[in-house]
């Protein structure tokens, strides 16, 4: 009998991490003008049998933190006792942007629409570079952690380029959460930059920056695990409970029709049909009065949760589906199964508040 070659080490930014192993490595950034080094920190599973390598990241918006906790969660996880193939897991791409509370570099721009980046290039382009040269080169698949802007709440929800790439489908059915977005790419974005590797990427949107939703990374830590499974990187002796998963095609913001403050009276995950009255927007004396009416008929998987608004700002995101009265019940039980007494991936910690 031919005994098996054991598994190569992976090896990054000159770190070399042994199969059976897991390893914190910390790759240089450009410094701080104070001279303060920085670094952006990466965790290594280098699981002993062979498999996918899949890349976990969060906060390219730097305050963009659930996929930090999300990632907290499932280091700390059985199932990475007993891996196959590797996982990579970076908390916090935007050392900078975390640091400031800001979604953007201090040079302002945006990481996530910078990529693939350049050595020589701005500060934004140097990061983009550092994730596009060592670690994309590395992956087999990457699921690409996100949440709302600053006052904007996103229900849980997978965003992937869909048409004519089954094996991207697959990984977003495979996560479980009920709201899945036909996305294009978008230009110097991370998952275009996935994609020209040939590398497999899926971006989860749920919660509101700079704030912990535990809704959010309930179901974020469970859908990484879901798709860990469907890998074949973790072997359960039963197939996990994922909901019926729908996706739209067709997404449409409900703007403010004139500055005030507004009322709202839907929720993410609300069925609201064409016509009905969404919210109101009046002047701080209740003069002005103003309905804002949904223009189709979908569900609510993005809202603003600031009640001040100027004229033209984005206050409701609405996914059309073609029977959005069951996409809702989906919704509501999905949510029931996140429940901490009732939720796989629990880790004998209590819930967040």
């Amino acid at each position: 009998m031919v005994k098996a070659k054991p598994r190569p080490a992976i090896e990054i930014a000159g770190v070399s991490v042994a199969p059976g192993t897991r390893q914190s490595i910390d790759i240089p950034l450009p410094s701080f003008y104070t001279h303060s080094s920085v670094n952006m920190p990466v965790h290594v599973v280098h699981g002993r049998k062979p498999g996918p390598v899949l890349l976990v990241c969060a906060a390219i918006h730097g305050d963009e933190i659930n996929g930090t906790e999300i990632v907290r969660r499932l280091l700390a996880h059985r199932a990475m006792n007993r891996l196959r193939g590797t996982l990579i897991a970076i908390p916090v791409v935007n050392v900078y942007g975390f640091v400031s509370k800001s979604r953007y570099l201090p040079d302002r721009r945006d990481l996530n629409r910078s990529f693939p980046g350049s050595e020589s290039g701005s500060m934004a382009s140097r990061l983009a570079h550092v994730l596009t040269q060592q670690i994309i080169t590395h992956c087999t698949h990457v699921i690409d952690l996100h949440t709302g802007a600053v006052y904007r709440e996103n229900l849980p929800q997978i965003r992937a380029k869909l048409r004519d790439e089954p094996e991207i489908e697959t990984l977003a059915r495979a996560f479980g959460v009920t709201v899945i977005l036909d996305a294009g790419l978008l230009e110097g974005s991370f998952r275009a930059a996935c994609n020209e590797q040939g590398v497999p990427v899926i971006l989860y949107e749920a919660g509101e920056a700079l704030r912990f939703d535990e809704l959010a990374i309930r179901a974020g830590v469970r859908g990484v695990l879901n798709v860990m499974t469907a890998l074949g990187m973790r072997v359960l002796t039963k197939a996990p409970r994922t909901p019926k998963t729908m996706v739209a095609n067709l997404s449409r913001w409900l703007r403010a029709p004139q500055s005030g403050i507004l009322r709202s009276l839907c929720a993410t995950g609300a069925h609201v049909k064409e016509g009905e009255v969404v919210a109101y927007v009046n002047d701080p004396l209740g003069n002005n009065l103003c309905e804002i009416a949904s223009t189709l008929d979908g569900i609510v998987i993005g809202k603003t949760n600031l009640p001040l608004v100027f004229a033209g700002e984005a206050i409701f995101n609405i996914a059309a589906y073609e029977a959005p009265h069951k996409v809702s019940g989906h919704i509501e039980a999905y949510h029931e199964q996140l429940a901490p007494s009732d939720d796989e991936s629990n880790l004998d910690e209590p819930p967040l508040v």
